[in-house]
């Protein structure tokens, strides 16, 4: 399977899913999957789902900008880099955002092992 494709699938997917129904992001985790979100981590699907619904805003619209990948070790996981934009509702200006995504291959599916969050404020 080409890593490309199922990086710009994968990103597509949990953007989509993280504006729509950010609870539905629980089944892309596993009890041993780790979130940094702006220097705070967070271990576990439920726990990372409970931060990633707390967060202060309904809506947001992504605009991706740069989408890297490169396959990570021998059982076929993947490093994802995004970069982009997001667009909260009510607010006039986007903010600037960089995240990071290592998933792993379960049996065909992939899931998010590590996730790191940063706002890029320059």
């Amino acid at each position: 399977m080409d890593p490309d494709a199922v990086a710009k699938a994968f990103v597509e997917h949990y953007y989509t899913t993280f504006d729509a129904n950010r609870a539905g992001l629980v089944s892309l985790y596993q009890e041993g999957s780790m979130l940094t979100f702006e220097g705070q981590k967070i271990q576990g699907s439920q726990n990372i789902v409970a931060k990633l619904t707390s967060l202060p805003f309904q809506q947001c619209k992504p605009n991706i900008t740069t989408v890297d990948c490169q396959p990570s070790g021998p059982a076929g996981g993947m490093l994802v880099f995004v970069s982009g934009n997001l667009q909260l509702a009510g607010e006039q200006h986007a903010l600037k955002f960089s995240q990071m995504f290592h998933l792993v291959s379960n049996q065909g599916n992939y899931y998010v092992f590590n996730d790191i969050f940063r706002l890029n404020y320059a």
